[in-house]
């Protein structure tokens, strides 16, 4: 059983915070020159290498959490000195949660000979080794890289992929934990997920080791497409006592993002997600990797490759930020009474 006193619990902040957003405007990022940098004078020095970086989103490209991790990403490259139209060039793909639109997006960015490219997901770490085995490439908020196949262990990749993994598989009990405190009368729990993916098998296999604990029957739910998901909500809603818990993974989820979050309104079930966006787009709680933080910090793993390193000699790197993020104003419409214990413990709070 994963107790409140567990390393994951622990990670969990005492302090109520609103989240800082970086707001993207006409899709472009004005970033400050580096500390110390002063213009040139003409004919002083040769120009700078232009470097090329390639991005390929899972979301849309009107997303605002998205725009605002890119904007994160963007912020600390230039803290590194890399300023976009001085030595860097970023081109960028939104995929909108379209395997398709993943393959070929990734094929298009290769096709332009980028000196590393930036995937945000697990899929899209797959479709660029698809397109190439030797254009570096850094991941974050991936889910079990390993058992993907992306690299062939995390304190050594030995591809040409490394990055941030978003979580454990043990992480989908710590939901599991979070859904009983917050609704304690739950005795039947709809998992939903993607069967064919790692993410998705292996964290429905991580809440049933720990659902006798928890007293709680299991029925996992497919998220191949908007009528799969429909019919399978709502033939679990017909029964008493029931909860949701969206694995993942997170680019299959994310072009049905709206659907989940209304669907747990429209029957009254509470749902814990992976991540604050479900969260802020109504969904009642969330418990995950700071996304933002991960993007800061791939942005130096970025810098060292644009300097020479290898990614297959970067280890993957674990979240070093965790965030509880929970909705009030959707608890209250479920009937729902946040412990105090649990308030003290989120790091935000929407209300």
């Amino acid at each position: 059983m994963i107790r409140p006193s567990s390393p994951l619990t622990m990670l969990l902040s005492r302090h109520t915070r609103r989240r800082e957003f970086i707001t993207l405007f006409g899709g472009a990022v004005a970033l400050p020159l580096a500390a110390g940098a002063l213009p040139l004078a003409a004919g002083a020095q040769q120009p700078e290498r232009m470097r090329r970086i390639g991005i390929l989103l899972p979301a849309a490209a009107d997303d605002p959490e998205y725009q605002a991790r890119v904007g994160a990403f963007l912020q600390a490259l230039g803290q590194l000195g890399w300023i976009i139209g001085r030595n860097v060039r970023i081109d960028y793909r939104w995929g909108a949660g379209d395997l398709d639109r993943f393959r070929k997006y990734a094929a298009e960015l290769v096709a332009l000979s980028p000196d590393v490219v930036v995937a945000p997901a697990g899929s899209i770490v797959g479709a660029f080794q698809q397109a190439s085995r030797t254009v570096p490439i850094v991941f974050v908020t991936a889910i079990d890289p390993v058992g993907g196949g992306w690299v062939e262990s995390l304190s050594r990749p030995g591809t040409n992929a490394t990055g941030f993994a978003s979580f454990e598989f043990r992480m989908s009990g710590k939901w599991l934990e979070l859904l009983k405190e917050i609704a304690p009368d739950v005795r039947r729990v709809a998992v939903i997920r993607d069967p064919s993916v790692p993410a998705g098998s292996g964290g429905l296999a991580a809440i049933q080791t720990v659902a006798p604990f928890f007293g709680v029957e299991l029925t996992p739910v497919g998220l191949r497409d908007a009528s799969e998901i429909e019919h399978g909500i709502a033939a679990f809603a017909r029964g008493p006592n029931g909860g949701v818990i969206l694995v993942g993974p997170p680019s299959s989820v994310q072009r049905h993002r709206d659907l989940i979050v209304t669907l747990a309104a429209r029957h009254r079930l509470p749902a814990v997600y992976g991540n604050r966006v479900f969260v802020t787009s109504g969904g009642l709680i969330s418990y995950g990797a700071d996304s933002l933080d991960q993007y800061r910090r791939a942005a130096a793993y970025v810098d060292r490759i644009l300097k020479g390193e290898k990614p297959a000699e970067l280890p993957v790197q674990a979240p070093t930020k965790y965030e509880l993020v929970i909705n009030l104003k959707t608890a209250k419409a479920l009937g729902l009474e946040v412990p105090p214990s649990l308030l003290a413990r989120a790091d935000e709070v929407i209300e």
